[in-house]
């Protein structure tokens, strides 16, 4: 009778360890794991969201072919925002209320992150490589936090410090959308101009939809700018280069991440030439000689019927990180082991040229700041260093 009663004990101990566990970690079954993404598949940055779920899409359905991660299918569910904060918002409640995801994977977008995390972070829904560089990424506790590279104030600085020892930059300028996002760029380029004794001699402020650039180069164009920091959607930069280009001005444009993008280096005519970026990773192209960069290039191609670019890199990329947490964290997922797992990530990826690691108190994946210029249709490596 006592081991009858010590065996149900035990049995009953086993059962409510078990639900404490499903409770904890929302988003796990047996037999899966949900993963959200809020993203910007129809705005002016579709041209990062589309394809980065596209290649990560691809990439899941071959570790769930391969048996998933200890036995479990991963489910991506994707909310379109549109790059709109109402819609951003009605996006990740769902994810994270209704559909209980266990983590969020390249949401994108710098405000729509900022105003993600408080509900997250009480949900402890880990944000897991955002399609945003923002230094807000990482501020505060960053136990359900991992970004991929340097900030986008690190990047600017970088390349302002570049462009000045190189091109002789004295006078910087910014353009940029006034959201959290365009003022981190506007911000590194007025900090290093004042750190090297430069001037900071002009700023103009862009709507999303904004398509006229001519009164705001006129405007800095008389400010004495010869270099121009840029916080703009992707079609938006694309149309400054050429206006300045069209107004006989020869500026030197300095992007961020947001746009170092192959959209930018394609446009016909090579109109384009000579725009810098500064960002923490290498222009897939310049990398053609890799095995896995060749390997990834033919099954997105054979998926999509067109060639991956940079959106379909970073998907690619940014969902094994993803997947080598979820292996290390160990059958037993909840948000404490995903952490202890993705801090025990360090390995070169190929595809990025660039080496990820995180660790306890370091939830930044790649440090250098990588600075790369448009040449003849294509992002050329310059060159990589840290930020100081």
């Amino acid at each position: 009778m006592k081991k009858t009663m010590l065996a149900g004990a035990a049995a009953m101990a086993l059962a409510m360890s078990t639900l404490a566990t499903s409770v904890k970690a929302q988003g796990v079954s047996d037999t899966e794991i949900l993963i959200g993404s809020n993203q910007d598949m129809s705005g002016i940055f579709a041209g990062f969201g589309a394809p980065a779920m596209n290649a990560a899409k691809l990439y899941l359905d071959e570790v769930n072919a391969n048996g998933g991660v200890h036995g479990r299918t991963i489910r991506l569910i994707v909310e379109d925002h549109a790059y709109q904060l109402p819609k951003a918002m009605q996006g990740l409640n769902k994810l994270v209320n209704s559909d209980k995801v266990f983590a969020m994977l390249m949401s994108l977008g710098t405000p729509m992150n900022i105003a993600s995390f408080k509900l997250q972070e009480a949900r402890e829904v880990a944000n897991v490589i955002p399609l945003s560089a923002a230094r807000q990424m990482l501020e505060g506790s960053i136990d359900f936090k991992y970004t991929g590279g340097a900030s986008y104030y690190d990047q600017i600085r970088v390349g302002v410090d570049y462009l000045a020892e190189t091109a002789g930059a004295k006078s910087i300028c910014a353009m940029y959308l006034p959201t959290d996002f365009g003022k981190e760029i506007k911000a590194g380029a007025e900090d290093q101009a004042n750190t090297l004794g430069l001037t900071f001699a002009g700023e103009t402020t862009h709507k999303p939809d904004e398509a006229d650039f001519v009164g705001s180069l006129g405007k800095l164009k008389s400010a004495g700018c010869d270099t121009i920091a840029l916080a703009l959607g992707l079609r938006q930069v694309i149309t400054a280069v050429a206006t300045a280009k069209k107004m006989g001005w020869d500026v030197n444009f300095l992007g961020s991440s947001a746009a170092f993008h192959t959209a930018v280096a394609k446009v016909p005519g090579g109109v384009t030439n000579n725009f810098y970026a500064a960002a923490g990773w290498q222009d897939l192209e310049t990398q053609m000689d890799v095995p896995e960069v060749q390997e990834f290039i033919e099954s997105y191609t054979a998926a999509y019927g067109e060639a991956p670019g940079t959106g379909a890199l970073l998907g690619r990329s940014y969902t094994e990180i993803l997947v080598r947490g979820l292996e290390a964290a160990g059958r037993d997922l909840t948000p404490a082991s995903f952490r202890a797992g993705m801090e025990t990530l360090d390995y070169e990826d190929k595809l990025l040229g660039t080496t990820i690691t995180f660790g306890e108190g370091d939830h930044l994946g790649a440090d250098p700041v990588i600075i790369s210029q448009i040449v003849d249709g294509s992002w050329k490596t310059l060159v990589s260093q840290l930020p100081e």
